[in-house]
Formats: C-alpha cells, structure tokens, sequence
C-alpha cells in the first residue's frame, strides 16, 4: 500500500542510523518516494551520500544549501508528504517535538507536517525506561503522532527489549498498515485476552500460563483495520498501543464476565481469546494461609462461563469467535465447543506444537467452522492476528 507514498524520513544522532538504510531500502521496494531530513548529529553516524545514493534526492540538513540564500523550505515539506518517519529518533529529538523546540531541520520539518508523523525510540534501556522519556512519548501520542515500540511493540513484556530500534521491515509494516483500506471501519469488535486469577488469599491465586500475546494481537489488528475494540484484559504485562482500543482490566473471571457481558449487546463481533479460569476457590481466606499439617485442601466451584452466555445472547447480526487450547482429541473438543458455544468459528491451537502457545511469540492454529477445517502454518502471533480477523471480516459481510 506504499506505492506512490510520499514519506519524508527524520534521522537522528544514533548509533541505529544505519538501520536507516535499511529502512530506506525497503520503502524504496514498496514503491515508495522517500526524501531524508538529517539532524548535524546524524550525519557524524551515517554519510549524506549513502542516504543520497539510496533515495536519488538530496538530503536536506540546514535551513540553508548555500551562501546565496537558497533555502530548504520544511513548509513545502510539510506538504509533500504522505507521512514522516522519524527512525531512528533519540531522546533528545522526542523532547525536543514534544517541546517544540524548533532548533534544527528536522523539528522544524515536524512542526509543519500535516501528513501522519510514526516515531521510532532508539536509545538504551534506561534512558528509555527514565520517566522523562515515557511523559514526552505519551505527551507525543497525545499529539495524534504513531509510536513504534521498540523491542516488538505490544508483543513486549514490560520493558524487555525496550531501547532499541524496531527492525527497519517492522517499521516499514507499520506505514503499510497504515495506508491499508480499513475493512473494519466502523465495526464494534469485543475482544477478551490473557489469564484470570482466582484468589486463594492475599497472596495466591489460581491461574495460568498465557500472557496475552495473541489477544493483545488480535486487538491491533482490528484496530489498525479500522475497528472500535473494547478489549478486555485479564492481568498480564503488555500495552495497547492503537488509539482506537479500549481497554478494560479484570482480574477474575466474574470480572471478565460481567465486562464481556455489558460490551457485547453493542458489538457486531466478540473475539473470546481469553484464558479463562473454569473454577475458583469456594472460599477466599482473607489472611496468608499458614503452612500447617500435610495437606491443604481447596474445594473449588465452576466460574460462570463467559463463551457459553454471550452465545445465549448472540443476535443473528452479530458474529462470535472462541479458541480451544487442547491436548489430545482436538478436533472432536474443538467441534463440540464450536456447537456448544454457538460460535461461527473456533481457533484451535495444541500444546503439542512446541514454541506456539502460552508465552510464546509464535502460534499455529486451525480455523474450525461448520464449512470445514483450514491449517496455518507456524508463524508470529501478529501474522496470525492477520489470518484470523480475514476470517472474521469475511463473517462480517456475510452477515451484513
């Protein structure tokens, strides 16, 4: 979708400015005309006449190419973009846009751009992590400006692999999404995601492995289509990152139920990701239970179940997606949950296919429908992501 864009792309004092070829490379292969704007930092790590040579344009750099008052207008810069990447961008340039301290071309570029602005952080871990960093990144959000996390976006954990660059084909995905037509434009979509704990005392709980990683992918997805998500989220350590998510924290099931239940009457979707605690204590101990004797004995009772009610309440307009994570007789358990649940599809995943699942960064699923079975192959959570909102935008205009 980059063919024919415009895109001005900002870089900055790095050691990543090298990763701008890269970048530059691969937006040229998408068919996209590319103008570089380079702070005087920048080019100490990285040659004008390599970023020349790549894009067939000069680079701009000062406000002025020569002595006769020719000048670079950052205005008609401005203009003539489709979009402005900033890769990499350091912390002094984010507090600079965030400040508006217009003392080079870049920022000045930035100022006047009146296309959509995606800002790649790049420095290390601990400037990153100092609160200065977040309030200027958040302060740039709230500019209506797109940032592409380090270290793998949402499908991080807290701050593993913060610091770093996203990788130049990642970044350049993120323009491409952007200029995709949005499928989804105007659909309310109720996504639940991650684990439930169900507390033993103030200090234990029931729960279990998944980190939320396919929900939280699941829910950039439709977002980055256009959707309105409602994503509800059980305990785990991620962000959403797409301004069009909602997001709802819960800790328990009967949480997530009565989240899952009070959204779903407004949405033309549910996608049910969660991993869903079926039983809980039947009573809570309100103080640390003390090791005393052999054996503890917890009697646990059923949650309610979240699946089995939204299809209950399922309207024929609407379209209700489930997972099953199973470990032996799947397509029989896949298919009676699919019945069961009154869902228009299930997404089957094994424990059996190592490195997919809980944890884990990659998936492989089945779709299961009342047409039939298709097979994926093994690949990142986020392709996945992709394969199963196709899916699910297909059932949409069916229904439509």
């Amino acid at each position: 979708m980059l063919k024919g864009k415009k895109i001005v792309l900002g870089i900055t004092g790095s050691i990543a400015a090298y990763k701008s070829c890269l970048i530059i490379r691969e937006l040229v292969k998408r068919g996209a005309e590319v103008q570089v704007v380079i702070t005087p930092a920048g080019k100490e790590f990285i040659t004008p006449i390599t970023l020349s040579a790549l894009t067939q344009k000069p680079v701009v750099s000062d406000f002025f190419s020569q002595r006769d008052g020719t000048w670079h207008s950052h205005v008609a810069l401005g203009l003539w973009a489709d979009a402005m990447l900033i890769a990499p961008c350091t912390a002094s340039t984010l507090g600079k846009m965030a400040n508006g301290v217009a003392d080079n071309m870049l920022i000045t570029t930035y100022l006047s751009m009146k296309a959509p602005v995606f800002i790649a952080p790049a420095m290390d871990l601990d400037m990153y992590a100092h609160p200065t960093t977040q309030q200027n990144l958040d302060r740039l959000r709230s500019f209506g400006n797109h940032v592409i996390e380090p270290g793998s976006g949402f499908l991080a954990s807290g701050l593993e692999g913060k610091g770093r660059m996203e990788e130049p084909e990642t970044i350049v995905d993120c323009l491409d999404a952007f200029f995709e037509p949005k499928d989804l434009e105007g659909r309310r979509i109720l996504i639940t995601a991650g684990p439930t704990y169900e507390k033993i005392d103030p200090v234990r709980f029931i729960g279990n492995y998944s980190s939320g990683k396919m929900g939280f992918a699941l829910a950039e997805e439709c977002a980055r289509r256009g959707g309105e998500v409602t994503l509800v989220a059980g305990p785990v350590a991620l962000k959403t990152v797409h301004p069009s998510i909602t997001r709802i924290d819960v800790e328990s099931c009967r949480e997530m139920y009565a989240a899952a239940v009070e959204a779903f009457p407004k949405a033309d979707a549910a996608i049910l990701c969660a991993a869903v605690a079926d039983f809980r204590p039947a009573e809570v101990a309100q103080q640390k239970i003390k090791r005393v004797g052999e054996n503890l004995d917890i009697r646990l009772v059923p949650n309610p179940d979240i699946a089995a009610e939204l299809g209950r309440m399922k309207q024929e307009r609407q379209v209700m997606v489930g997972f099953a994570l199973e470990t032996n007789d799947e397509q029989q358990n896949a298919e009676h949950k699919l019945e069961k649940k009154n869902l228009d599809f299930i997404v089957l995943n094994s424990l059996r296919n190592r490195g997919t699942c809980f944890q884990s960064d990659e998936n492989q699923i089945s779709i299961i429908s009342h047409e039939g079975r298709k097979d994926y192959d093994k690949k990142p959570k986020r392709e996945v992501a992709r394969d199963i909102v196709d899916e699910l935008q297909a059932r949409i205009n069916m229904q439509a």
